[in-house]
Protein backbone atom coordinates (compact mmCIF):
# COMPACT_ATOMS: atom_id res chain seq x y z
CA UNK A 1 0.00 0.00 0.00
CA UNK A 2 1.16 3.68 -0.45
CA UNK A 3 2.47 5.78 2.24
CA UNK A 4 0.38 8.90 2.67
CA UNK A 5 1.84 12.00 0.36
CA UNK A 6 3.18 8.73 -1.91
CA UNK A 7 3.22 9.46 -5.89
CA UNK A 8 -0.25 7.13 -5.20
CA UNK A 9 -2.01 10.44 -4.09
CA UNK A 10 0.04 12.95 -5.51
CA UNK A 11 0.95 10.88 -8.70
CA UNK A 12 4.27 13.48 -9.21
CA UNK A 13 7.03 12.44 -7.19
CA UNK A 14 10.56 14.27 -6.54
CA UNK A 15 12.62 11.19 -8.49
CA UNK A 16 10.08 11.75 -11.47
CA UNK A 17 8.71 8.12 -10.91
CA UNK A 18 5.58 9.59 -11.14
CA UNK A 19 5.45 11.29 -14.28
CA UNK A 20 3.14 9.76 -16.67
CA UNK A 21 5.78 9.73 -19.60
CA UNK A 22 7.38 7.34 -17.08
CA UNK A 23 7.24 3.46 -18.19
CA UNK A 24 6.36 2.33 -14.59
CA UNK A 25 3.66 4.70 -14.75
CA UNK A 26 2.58 4.02 -17.73
CA UNK A 27 2.53 0.52 -17.09
CA UNK A 28 0.71 0.46 -13.42
CA UNK A 29 -2.28 3.31 -15.81
CA UNK A 30 -1.98 -0.01 -18.20
CA UNK A 31 -2.96 -2.50 -15.97
CA UNK A 32 -5.60 -0.33 -14.29
CA UNK A 33 -7.24 0.61 -18.03
CA UNK A 34 -7.46 -3.61 -19.06
CA UNK A 35 -10.11 -3.54 -16.49
CA UNK A 36 -12.32 -1.60 -19.03
CA UNK A 37 -14.64 -3.04 -21.67
CA UNK A 38 -15.60 -1.79 -24.81
CA UNK A 39 -11.93 -1.59 -25.87
CA UNK A 40 -11.00 1.92 -23.18
CA UNK A 41 -8.33 0.02 -21.59
CA UNK A 42 -6.34 -1.04 -25.15
CA UNK A 43 -6.82 2.57 -26.01
CA UNK A 44 -5.58 4.13 -23.18
CA UNK A 45 -2.40 1.54 -23.18
CA UNK A 46 -1.68 2.71 -26.68
CA UNK A 47 -1.30 6.02 -25.33
CA UNK A 48 0.58 5.28 -22.21
CA UNK A 49 2.92 3.10 -24.43
CA UNK A 50 2.74 5.34 -27.38
CA UNK A 51 1.66 2.70 -29.83
CA UNK A 52 -1.06 4.84 -30.90
CA UNK A 53 -0.32 9.01 -32.07
CA UNK A 54 -0.76 10.94 -28.90
CA UNK A 55 -2.94 13.63 -28.88
CA UNK A 56 -1.40 17.19 -29.86
CA UNK A 57 -2.35 19.90 -28.91
CA UNK A 58 -4.01 20.96 -32.05
CA UNK A 59 -4.49 24.58 -33.14
CA UNK A 60 -7.55 23.79 -35.62
CA UNK A 61 -11.02 24.58 -35.30
CA UNK A 62 -11.76 21.02 -34.78
CA UNK A 63 -9.69 18.76 -31.94
CA UNK A 64 -8.59 15.30 -33.43
CA UNK A 65 -11.11 12.61 -32.03
CA UNK A 66 -9.94 10.95 -29.05
CA UNK A 67 -10.55 7.22 -30.23
CA UNK A 68 -9.65 5.61 -33.12
CA UNK A 69 -13.05 3.27 -33.98
CA UNK A 70 -13.01 0.06 -36.59
CA UNK A 71 -14.87 1.31 -39.63
CA UNK A 72 -18.49 2.42 -38.70
CA UNK A 73 -21.55 0.66 -39.85
CA UNK A 74 -23.64 2.46 -43.05
CA UNK A 75 -26.76 1.17 -41.30
CA UNK A 76 -29.37 3.56 -40.03
CA UNK A 77 -31.33 1.46 -37.86
CA UNK A 78 -32.74 3.33 -35.35
CA UNK A 79 -31.61 2.33 -32.48
CA UNK A 80 -28.39 0.90 -33.65
CA UNK A 81 -27.98 -2.74 -32.13
CA UNK A 82 -23.94 -2.66 -33.98
CA UNK A 83 -21.62 -3.97 -31.06
CA UNK A 84 -19.24 -0.84 -29.86
CA UNK A 85 -16.28 -0.73 -32.31
CA UNK A 86 -19.02 -0.40 -35.21
CA UNK A 87 -21.23 2.18 -33.44
CA UNK A 88 -21.80 4.95 -35.93
CA UNK A 89 -22.77 7.74 -33.61
CA UNK A 90 -23.85 10.00 -36.55
CA UNK A 91 -26.79 8.24 -36.99
CA UNK A 92 -27.55 8.23 -33.58
CA UNK A 93 -28.94 11.09 -31.39
CA UNK A 94 -29.88 11.32 -27.49
CA UNK A 95 -33.23 9.60 -28.40
CA UNK A 96 -31.49 6.13 -29.05
CA UNK A 97 -30.11 6.11 -25.53
CA UNK A 98 -31.79 4.88 -22.56
CA UNK A 99 -34.75 5.05 -21.68
CA UNK A 100 -34.95 4.33 -25.32
CA UNK A 101 -36.57 0.89 -25.77
CA UNK A 102 -33.44 -1.26 -26.80
CA UNK A 103 -31.51 1.17 -25.61
CA UNK A 104 -28.42 -0.31 -23.60
CA UNK A 105 -26.35 -1.15 -26.66
CA UNK A 106 -25.75 2.71 -27.51
CA UNK A 107 -26.13 3.66 -24.24
CA UNK A 108 -23.34 2.04 -22.71
CA UNK A 109 -21.05 2.25 -25.93
CA UNK A 110 -21.70 6.39 -25.84
CA UNK A 111 -21.14 6.44 -22.22
CA UNK A 112 -17.67 4.58 -22.96
CA UNK A 113 -16.54 6.96 -25.21
CA UNK A 114 -17.13 9.71 -22.76
CA UNK A 115 -15.41 7.75 -20.61
CA UNK A 116 -12.32 7.10 -22.83
CA UNK A 117 -12.52 11.13 -23.52
CA UNK A 118 -12.42 11.92 -19.67
CA UNK A 119 -9.52 9.05 -19.13
CA UNK A 120 -7.38 10.81 -21.34
CA UNK A 121 -7.83 13.93 -20.60
CA UNK A 122 -6.82 12.75 -16.52
CA UNK A 123 -4.08 11.45 -17.46
CA UNK A 124 -3.00 14.56 -19.68
CA UNK A 125 -3.72 16.66 -16.65
CA UNK A 126 -0.73 15.19 -14.71
CA UNK A 127 1.60 15.23 -17.75
CA UNK A 128 4.08 18.41 -17.56
CA UNK A 129 4.65 18.42 -21.28
CA UNK A 130 1.24 19.48 -22.31
CA UNK A 131 -0.01 22.79 -21.75
CA UNK A 132 -1.84 24.24 -18.15
CA UNK A 133 -4.12 25.91 -20.68
CA UNK A 134 -4.76 26.50 -24.59
CA UNK A 135 -5.80 30.11 -24.24
CA UNK A 136 -7.73 31.73 -26.82
CA UNK A 137 -9.65 34.91 -26.46
CA UNK A 138 -13.20 35.21 -25.66
CA UNK A 139 -14.25 36.56 -29.34
CA UNK A 140 -12.07 33.74 -30.62
CA UNK A 141 -13.81 31.21 -29.30
CA UNK A 142 -16.92 32.49 -30.76
CA UNK A 143 -16.24 32.95 -33.76
CA UNK A 144 -14.06 29.44 -34.20
CA UNK A 145 -17.24 27.26 -33.08
CA UNK A 146 -20.95 27.25 -33.09
CA UNK A 147 -21.68 27.36 -28.79
CA UNK A 148 -25.50 28.48 -30.39
CA UNK A 149 -28.84 26.45 -28.98
CA UNK A 150 -30.52 25.24 -32.00
CA UNK A 151 -34.71 23.70 -32.33
CA UNK A 152 -33.05 20.39 -34.15
CA UNK A 153 -30.74 17.91 -32.22
CA UNK A 154 -27.77 17.02 -32.91
CA UNK A 155 -26.34 13.62 -33.28
CA UNK A 156 -24.31 11.71 -30.68
CA UNK A 157 -20.94 11.96 -33.47
CA UNK A 158 -21.42 15.87 -32.51
CA UNK A 159 -22.01 15.62 -29.22
CA UNK A 160 -19.14 13.42 -28.56
CA UNK A 161 -17.17 16.41 -30.23
CA UNK A 162 -18.23 18.65 -28.18
CA UNK A 163 -16.57 16.96 -25.16
CA UNK A 164 -14.14 16.67 -26.75
CA UNK A 165 -13.86 20.36 -27.24
CA UNK A 166 -14.81 21.70 -24.40
CA UNK A 167 -12.36 19.78 -22.32
CA UNK A 168 -9.47 20.67 -25.03
CA UNK A 169 -10.19 24.31 -23.80
CA UNK A 170 -10.60 24.04 -20.02
CA UNK A 171 -8.01 24.73 -17.39
CA UNK A 172 -6.08 21.57 -16.00
CA UNK A 173 -6.73 22.68 -12.63
CA UNK A 174 -5.26 19.29 -11.80
CA UNK A 175 -2.12 20.10 -13.31
CA UNK A 176 0.88 19.84 -10.92
CA UNK A 177 1.47 23.41 -12.69
CA UNK A 178 -1.54 25.07 -11.98
CA UNK A 179 -1.22 27.40 -9.09
CA UNK A 180 -3.82 30.25 -9.55
CA UNK A 181 -6.60 29.60 -7.01
CA UNK A 182 -7.18 27.85 -3.40
CA UNK A 183 -8.67 24.94 -5.22
CA UNK A 184 -6.16 23.01 -7.14
CA UNK A 185 -5.58 19.57 -8.03
CA UNK A 186 -7.58 16.14 -9.26
CA UNK A 187 -8.13 13.54 -6.77
CA UNK A 188 -8.82 9.88 -8.54
CA UNK A 189 -10.91 9.12 -5.77
CA UNK A 190 -12.80 12.29 -5.31
CA UNK A 191 -13.55 12.06 -9.16
CA UNK A 192 -14.68 9.15 -8.87
CA UNK A 193 -17.16 9.80 -6.39
CA UNK A 194 -18.60 12.93 -7.74
CA UNK A 195 -18.90 10.47 -10.64
CA UNK A 196 -21.18 7.96 -8.43
CA UNK A 197 -23.23 11.08 -7.07
CA UNK A 198 -23.92 12.04 -10.42
CA UNK A 199 -25.25 9.13 -11.37
CA UNK A 200 -27.45 8.60 -8.24
CA UNK A 201 -28.71 11.77 -8.97
CA UNK A 202 -30.46 12.63 -5.75
CA UNK A 203 -31.55 15.38 -3.61
CA UNK A 204 -30.13 15.48 0.00
CA UNK A 205 -33.07 16.71 2.02
CA UNK A 206 -34.55 13.73 3.26
CA UNK A 207 -33.92 10.41 4.39
CA UNK A 208 -36.28 9.18 2.24
CA UNK A 209 -34.46 9.70 -0.98
CA UNK A 210 -30.73 10.06 0.11
CA UNK A 211 -30.50 7.44 2.87
CA UNK A 212 -26.58 6.51 2.71
CA UNK A 213 -25.67 10.21 1.61
CA UNK A 214 -27.89 11.84 4.82
CA UNK A 215 -26.00 9.65 7.13
CA UNK A 216 -22.54 10.09 5.84
CA UNK A 217 -23.20 14.01 5.99
CA UNK A 218 -24.30 12.66 9.84
CA UNK A 219 -20.84 11.24 10.42
CA UNK A 220 -18.11 13.65 8.39
CA UNK A 221 -19.98 16.67 10.00
CA UNK A 222 -19.42 14.89 13.32
CA UNK A 223 -16.31 14.21 12.57
CA UNK A 224 -15.01 18.06 11.53
CA UNK A 225 -16.67 19.37 14.81
CA UNK A 226 -14.61 16.74 16.86
CA UNK A 227 -11.67 18.05 14.94
CA UNK A 228 -12.40 21.48 15.67
CA UNK A 229 -12.62 20.62 19.35
CA UNK A 230 -16.22 20.95 20.28
CA UNK A 231 -16.68 17.77 22.66
CA UNK A 232 -18.12 14.83 21.21
CA UNK A 233 -18.30 16.06 17.98
CA UNK A 234 -21.36 18.01 19.85
CA UNK A 235 -23.49 20.59 17.81
CA UNK A 236 -24.81 20.80 14.15
CA UNK A 237 -23.74 21.94 10.10
CA UNK A 238 -24.68 21.38 6.92
CA UNK A 239 -22.67 21.50 3.59
CA UNK A 240 -23.36 23.97 1.00
CA UNK A 241 -22.44 25.69 -2.05
CA UNK A 242 -19.89 27.03 -1.45
CA UNK A 243 -17.61 29.53 1.21
CA UNK A 244 -19.68 32.42 0.88
CA UNK A 245 -23.28 31.01 1.64
CA UNK A 246 -21.57 29.16 4.94
CA UNK A 247 -20.51 32.63 5.64
CA UNK A 248 -23.63 33.88 4.97
CA UNK A 249 -25.93 31.29 7.14
CA UNK A 250 -23.49 32.04 9.94
CA UNK A 251 -24.92 35.21 10.04
CA UNK A 252 -28.61 34.31 9.50
CA UNK A 253 -27.79 32.20 12.32
CA UNK A 254 -26.07 34.38 14.67
CA UNK A 255 -28.80 37.01 14.00
CA UNK A 256 -31.21 34.74 14.87
CA UNK A 257 -29.77 33.81 17.63
CA UNK A 258 -29.71 37.31 19.27
CA UNK A 259 -33.58 38.28 17.85
CA UNK A 260 -35.48 35.17 17.10
CA UNK A 261 -38.05 37.37 16.18
CA UNK A 262 -36.65 38.62 13.03
CA UNK A 263 -37.47 35.45 11.17
CA UNK A 264 -41.01 36.34 11.56
CA UNK A 265 -41.09 40.50 11.31
CA UNK A 266 -37.95 41.13 9.32
CA UNK A 267 -35.36 44.09 9.58
CA UNK A 268 -37.90 46.26 10.81
CA UNK A 269 -38.27 44.57 14.24
CA UNK A 270 -34.71 44.63 15.25
CA UNK A 271 -32.33 47.69 15.65
CA UNK A 272 -29.22 48.35 14.00
CA UNK A 273 -26.96 44.94 13.34
CA UNK A 274 -23.06 45.35 13.23
CA UNK A 275 -20.69 42.86 12.21
CA UNK A 276 -17.19 42.96 12.42
CA UNK A 277 -14.50 41.44 10.05
CA UNK A 278 -10.31 42.48 8.75
CA UNK A 279 -9.73 44.48 6.23
CA UNK A 280 -8.29 41.19 4.76
CA UNK A 281 -11.18 39.03 4.94
CA UNK A 282 -13.13 37.38 2.38
CA UNK A 283 -15.69 39.91 0.10
CA UNK A 284 -18.43 37.13 0.78
CA UNK A 285 -18.86 38.70 4.23
CA UNK A 286 -20.29 42.37 2.90
CA UNK A 287 -22.45 40.23 0.55
CA UNK A 288 -24.01 38.31 2.64
CA UNK A 289 -25.00 41.25 4.79
CA UNK A 290 -25.85 42.57 1.51
CA UNK A 291 -28.63 39.62 1.12
CA UNK A 292 -29.64 39.31 4.56
CA UNK A 293 -31.06 43.17 4.37
CA UNK A 294 -28.44 43.84 6.78
CA UNK A 295 -26.32 46.31 4.65
CA UNK A 296 -22.62 46.56 3.62
CA UNK A 297 -22.24 49.48 5.67
CA UNK A 298 -23.00 47.47 8.72
CA UNK A 299 -20.20 45.14 8.27
CA UNK A 300 -16.60 47.21 9.93
CA UNK A 301 -13.60 46.13 8.78
CA UNK A 302 -10.84 45.81 11.15
CA UNK A 303 -7.43 46.92 10.32
CA UNK A 304 -4.38 44.58 10.23
CA UNK A 305 -1.26 44.30 11.04
CA UNK A 306 1.98 43.98 8.35
CA UNK A 307 1.28 39.88 8.06
CA UNK A 308 -2.52 40.55 7.97
CA UNK A 309 -3.83 39.40 11.28
CA UNK A 310 -6.84 41.26 12.75
CA UNK A 311 -5.65 44.10 15.57
CA UNK A 312 -7.21 43.02 18.62
CA UNK A 313 -6.85 46.92 20.20
CA UNK A 314 -8.54 48.08 16.99
CA UNK A 315 -11.33 45.87 17.41
CA UNK A 316 -12.39 46.50 20.55
CA UNK A 317 -12.51 49.90 20.31
CA UNK A 318 -14.86 49.83 16.83
CA UNK A 319 -17.22 47.66 19.32
CA UNK A 320 -17.18 50.15 21.36
CA UNK A 321 -18.01 52.93 19.65
CA UNK A 322 -20.90 50.91 17.65
CA UNK A 323 -22.30 50.56 20.88
CA UNK A 324 -22.08 54.34 22.04
CA UNK A 325 -24.02 54.97 18.83
CA UNK A 326 -26.64 52.71 19.91
CA UNK A 327 -26.02 50.04 17.21
CA UNK A 328 -26.07 46.29 18.44
CA UNK A 329 -23.02 44.32 17.62
CA UNK A 330 -23.76 40.56 16.82
CA UNK A 331 -21.26 38.59 15.36
CA UNK A 332 -17.17 39.14 14.78
CA UNK A 333 -15.90 36.95 11.89
CA UNK A 334 -12.37 36.17 12.54
CA UNK A 335 -10.39 34.44 9.52
CA UNK A 336 -8.31 31.37 9.74
CA UNK A 337 -6.12 31.74 6.30
CA UNK A 338 -6.74 34.85 4.81
CA UNK A 339 -7.51 34.65 1.25
CA UNK A 340 -4.23 36.53 -0.27
CA UNK A 341 -1.42 36.74 2.84
CA UNK A 342 -2.80 33.12 4.23
CA UNK A 343 -3.26 34.97 7.29
CA UNK A 344 -4.51 33.75 10.73
CA UNK A 345 -6.19 36.30 13.36
CA UNK A 346 -5.40 35.34 17.05
CA UNK A 347 -8.77 33.35 17.37
CA UNK A 348 -7.99 32.80 21.41
CA UNK A 349 -7.68 36.73 21.96
CA UNK A 350 -10.92 37.49 19.30
CA UNK A 351 -13.21 34.69 21.61
CA UNK A 352 -11.71 36.08 24.66
CA UNK A 353 -13.61 40.05 23.19
CA UNK A 354 -16.79 38.07 21.88
CA UNK A 355 -17.02 36.77 25.41
CA UNK A 356 -16.73 40.12 27.33
CA UNK A 357 -19.42 41.86 24.85
CA UNK A 358 -21.63 38.80 24.12
CA UNK A 359 -20.80 38.29 20.56
CA UNK A 360 -21.24 35.29 18.22
CA UNK A 361 -17.85 34.50 17.02
CA UNK A 362 -17.57 32.69 13.32
CA UNK A 363 -14.20 31.92 12.42
CA UNK A 364 -13.55 31.63 8.23
CA UNK A 365 -11.40 29.17 7.87
CA UNK A 366 -12.74 28.23 4.55
CA UNK A 367 -8.80 28.22 3.08
CA UNK A 368 -7.29 27.26 6.50
CA UNK A 369 -9.44 24.99 7.74
CA UNK A 370 -7.47 21.78 6.38
CA UNK A 371 -4.50 22.54 9.02
CA UNK A 372 -6.59 20.98 11.38
CA UNK A 373 -5.91 18.09 10.14
CA UNK A 374 -2.05 18.54 10.34
CA UNK A 375 -0.35 17.98 14.11
CA UNK A 376 2.32 20.59 12.68
CA UNK A 377 0.20 23.15 12.05
CA UNK A 378 -3.05 22.93 13.23
CA UNK A 379 -1.36 25.55 16.27
CA UNK A 380 -2.32 28.17 13.79
CA UNK A 381 -5.90 28.08 14.83
CA UNK A 382 -5.94 27.61 18.61
CA UNK A 383 -8.91 29.07 19.66
CA UNK A 384 -11.37 27.80 16.79
CA UNK A 385 -13.05 25.16 19.41
CA UNK A 386 -14.02 28.81 21.15
CA UNK A 387 -16.01 29.40 18.11
CA UNK A 388 -20.06 29.55 17.92
CA UNK A 389 -19.71 28.69 13.98
CA UNK A 390 -16.94 27.80 11.52
CA UNK A 391 -16.09 27.69 8.07
CA UNK A 392 -14.31 25.23 6.50
CA UNK A 393 -13.73 24.38 2.88
CA UNK A 394 -12.57 20.86 2.41
CA UNK A 395 -12.24 21.45 -1.79
CA UNK A 396 -9.19 23.64 -1.14
CA UNK A 397 -7.15 22.89 0.86
CA UNK A 398 -7.82 18.92 1.29
CA UNK A 399 -8.18 18.93 -2.43
CA UNK A 400 -11.93 17.48 -2.62
CA UNK A 401 -13.34 18.29 -6.30
CA UNK A 402 -15.35 21.22 -5.95
CA UNK A 403 -18.06 22.31 -4.67
CA UNK A 404 -17.53 21.06 -0.87
CA UNK A 405 -18.03 23.40 1.72
CA UNK A 406 -18.93 23.00 5.52
CA UNK A 407 -20.91 25.50 7.71
CA UNK A 408 -20.41 24.18 11.60
CA UNK A 409 -22.70 25.09 14.39
CA UNK A 410 -21.28 24.17 18.01
CA UNK A 411 -25.16 24.81 18.90
CA UNK A 412 -27.49 22.06 18.26
CA UNK A 413 -31.07 22.58 17.07
CA UNK A 414 -29.94 26.54 16.39
CA UNK A 415 -29.97 25.87 12.60
CA UNK A 416 -33.37 24.04 12.17
CA UNK A 417 -35.13 26.21 14.43
CA UNK A 418 -34.17 29.54 12.26
CA UNK A 419 -33.96 27.86 8.86
CA UNK A 420 -37.08 25.62 9.69
CA UNK A 421 -40.58 25.93 7.06
CA UNK A 422 -42.72 22.90 8.14
CA UNK A 423 -43.45 21.92 4.44
CA UNK A 424 -45.60 19.51 5.20
CA UNK A 425 -44.97 17.40 1.55
CA UNK A 426 -41.56 16.91 1.80
CA UNK A 427 -41.53 16.77 6.07
CA UNK A 428 -43.80 14.74 6.93
CA UNK A 429 -43.93 14.24 10.62
CA UNK A 430 -45.92 10.08 10.39
CA UNK A 431 -42.69 9.20 8.61
CA UNK A 432 -41.90 5.66 9.76
CA UNK A 433 -38.03 6.47 10.56
CA UNK A 434 -35.92 8.77 12.62
CA UNK A 435 -37.53 12.41 11.40
CA UNK A 436 -34.22 14.06 12.36
CA UNK A 437 -32.13 12.36 9.31
CA UNK A 438 -34.46 14.52 7.17
CA UNK A 439 -31.99 17.47 7.38
CA UNK A 440 -33.69 19.71 4.27
CA UNK A 441 -35.46 22.32 6.69
CA UNK A 442 -32.22 23.00 8.27
CA UNK A 443 -31.10 24.51 5.05
CA UNK A 444 -31.61 27.99 3.16
CA UNK A 445 -32.01 25.59 -0.28
CA UNK A 446 -34.46 23.20 -1.10
CA UNK A 447 -32.84 21.19 -3.62
CA UNK A 448 -29.33 20.25 -2.42
CA UNK A 449 -26.46 19.02 -4.08
CA UNK A 450 -24.76 15.44 -2.59
CA UNK A 451 -20.93 16.97 -1.81
CA UNK A 452 -20.19 14.83 1.04
CA UNK A 453 -19.79 11.50 -0.79
CA UNK A 454 -16.67 13.20 -2.51
CA UNK A 455 -15.16 14.10 1.01
CA UNK A 456 -16.35 10.68 2.94
CA UNK A 457 -14.73 8.34 0.50
CA UNK A 458 -11.50 10.07 0.13
CA UNK A 459 -11.04 10.37 4.11
CA UNK A 460 -11.89 6.45 3.81
CA UNK A 461 -9.44 6.08 1.23
CA UNK A 462 -6.54 8.50 2.53
CA UNK A 463 -7.54 8.46 6.38
CA UNK A 464 -6.53 11.33 8.13
CA UNK A 465 -3.02 10.61 7.89
CA UNK A 466 -3.38 11.04 4.50
CA UNK A 467 -4.75 14.63 3.83
CA UNK A 468 -1.96 15.45 6.88
CA UNK A 469 0.40 14.62 4.67
CA UNK A 470 -0.94 16.13 1.49
CA UNK A 471 -1.16 19.61 3.89
CA UNK A 472 2.30 19.55 5.23
CA UNK A 473 3.62 18.71 1.55
CA UNK A 474 2.16 22.24 0.43
CA UNK A 475 3.31 24.06 3.53
CA UNK A 476 6.38 22.36 2.98
CA UNK A 477 6.82 23.62 -1.11
CA UNK A 478 5.49 26.94 0.30
CA UNK A 479 8.29 27.11 2.41
CA UNK A 480 10.64 25.99 -0.07
CA UNK A 481 9.60 29.00 -2.86
CA UNK A 482 9.88 31.81 0.14
CA UNK A 483 13.48 30.36 0.96
CA UNK A 484 14.62 30.49 -2.82
CA UNK A 485 13.43 34.09 -3.64
CA UNK A 486 13.60 35.84 -0.47
CA UNK A 487 17.43 36.52 -1.30
CA UNK A 488 16.97 36.28 -4.76
CA UNK A 489 17.72 39.27 -7.24
CA UNK A 490 14.79 40.81 -8.62
CA UNK A 491 12.43 39.56 -6.26
CA UNK A 492 10.89 41.27 -3.14
CA UNK A 493 8.56 40.02 -0.60
CA UNK A 494 5.36 41.61 0.37
CA UNK A 495 6.09 40.73 3.80
CA UNK A 496 8.52 40.04 6.12
CA UNK A 497 9.07 36.35 7.32
CA UNK A 498 8.58 32.77 5.92
CA UNK A 499 4.25 32.64 4.68
CA UNK A 500 1.93 31.21 7.80
CA UNK A 501 -0.05 29.20 5.24
CA UNK A 502 0.85 28.34 1.44
CA UNK A 503 0.54 31.72 0.04
CA UNK A 504 3.46 33.40 -1.11
CA UNK A 505 3.45 36.76 -1.97
CA UNK A 506 6.33 38.58 -3.78
CA UNK A 507 6.97 41.10 -6.30
CA UNK A 508 9.01 40.25 -9.37
CA UNK A 509 11.48 42.93 -10.39
CA UNK A 510 13.00 43.44 -14.37
CA UNK A 511 15.75 44.47 -14.60
CA UNK A 512 14.97 47.93 -15.86
CA UNK A 513 13.23 48.72 -12.97
CA UNK A 514 15.92 47.34 -10.50
CA UNK A 515 18.28 50.88 -10.76
CA UNK A 516 14.98 53.00 -9.95
CA UNK A 517 14.16 54.43 -7.22
CA UNK A 518 11.39 53.43 -4.86
CA UNK A 519 9.53 56.69 -6.19
CA UNK A 520 5.66 56.99 -7.73
CA UNK A 521 7.49 56.16 -11.33
CA UNK A 522 8.56 52.94 -10.29
CA UNK A 523 5.58 51.91 -8.23
CA UNK A 524 3.51 52.90 -11.63
CA UNK A 525 5.64 50.33 -13.55
CA UNK A 526 6.55 47.70 -11.13
CA UNK A 527 2.08 47.66 -10.96
CA UNK A 528 2.10 46.69 -14.90
CA UNK A 529 5.04 44.15 -14.31
CA UNK A 530 2.67 41.02 -12.40
CA UNK A 531 -0.56 41.44 -14.86
CA UNK A 532 2.04 41.31 -18.24
CA UNK A 533 4.02 38.40 -17.18
CA UNK A 534 0.40 36.79 -16.02
CA UNK A 535 -0.69 37.59 -19.23
CA UNK A 536 2.17 36.13 -21.04
CA UNK A 537 1.95 33.03 -18.99
CA UNK A 538 -1.64 31.87 -19.96
CA UNK A 539 -0.73 32.30 -23.77
CA UNK A 540 1.87 30.47 -23.35
CA UNK A 541 0.04 27.90 -21.50
CA UNK A 542 2.67 26.79 -19.40
CA UNK A 543 2.08 27.79 -15.68
CA UNK A 544 -0.48 30.12 -13.86
CA UNK A 545 -0.37 31.87 -10.89
CA UNK A 546 -2.31 34.44 -9.31
CA UNK A 547 -1.40 38.44 -9.15
CA UNK A 548 -3.46 40.93 -7.28
CA UNK A 549 -3.16 44.76 -5.09
CA UNK A 550 -3.94 44.88 -1.46
CA UNK A 551 -4.27 48.26 -0.15
CA UNK A 552 -1.59 50.41 -0.90
CA UNK A 553 0.70 47.66 -2.77
CA UNK A 554 0.55 47.75 -6.24
CA UNK A 555 -0.22 44.21 -8.22
CA UNK A 556 2.02 41.47 -6.56
CA UNK A 557 2.51 37.67 -7.30
CA UNK A 558 0.28 35.52 -4.86
CA UNK A 559 1.49 31.98 -5.32
CA UNK A 560 -0.41 29.27 -3.42
CA UNK A 561 -0.18 25.68 -3.46
CA UNK A 562 -3.06 22.65 -2.77
CA UNK A 563 -1.99 20.02 -5.38
CA UNK A 564 -0.02 17.45 -3.64
CA UNK A 565 0.67 16.31 -7.40
CA UNK A 566 3.64 19.44 -7.36
CA UNK A 567 7.08 19.02 -6.69
CA UNK A 568 10.05 20.92 -5.90
CA UNK A 569 10.74 20.99 -9.68
CA UNK A 570 7.83 22.35 -10.52
CA UNK A 571 8.58 24.93 -7.55
CA UNK A 572 11.73 25.48 -9.86
CA UNK A 573 10.06 25.90 -13.29
CA UNK A 574 7.52 28.39 -11.88
CA UNK A 575 10.31 30.70 -11.16
CA UNK A 576 12.73 30.21 -14.23
CA UNK A 577 9.28 31.06 -16.15
CA UNK A 578 8.20 34.27 -14.44
CA UNK A 579 12.21 35.85 -15.06
CA UNK A 580 11.91 34.42 -18.88
CA UNK A 581 8.69 35.69 -19.43
CA UNK A 582 9.97 39.19 -17.44
CA UNK A 583 13.40 39.53 -18.47
CA UNK A 584 12.69 42.55 -21.05
CA UNK A 585 9.60 43.92 -19.18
Amino acid sequence: MASPGSGFWSFGSEDGSGDPENPGTARAWCQVAQKFTGGIGNKLCALLYGDAEKPAESSGSQPPRATSRKAACSCNQKPCSCPKAEVNYAFLHATDLLPACDGERPTLAFLQEVMDILLQYVVKSFDRSTKVIDFHYPNELLQEYNWELADQPQNLEEILMHCQTTLKYAIKTGHPRYFNQLSTGLDMVGLAADWLTSTANTNMFTYEIAPVFVLLEYVTLKKMREIIGWPGGSGDGIFSPGGAISNMYAMLIARFKMFPEVKEKGMAAVPRLIAFTSEHSHFSLKKGAAALGIGTDSVILIKCDERGKMILSDLERRILEAKQKGFVPFLVSATAGTTVYGAFDPLLAVADICKKYKIWMHVDAAWGGGLLMSRKHKWKLSGVERANSVTWNPHKMMGVPLQCSALLVREEGLMQSCNQMHASYLFQQDKHYDLSYDTGDKALQCGRHVDVFKLWLMWRAKGTIGFEAHIDKCLELAEYLYNIIKNREGYEMVFDGKPQHTNVCFWYVPPSLRVLDNNEERLSRLSKVAPMIKARMMESGTTMVSYQPLGDKVNFFRMVISNPAATHQDIDFLIEEIERLGQDL
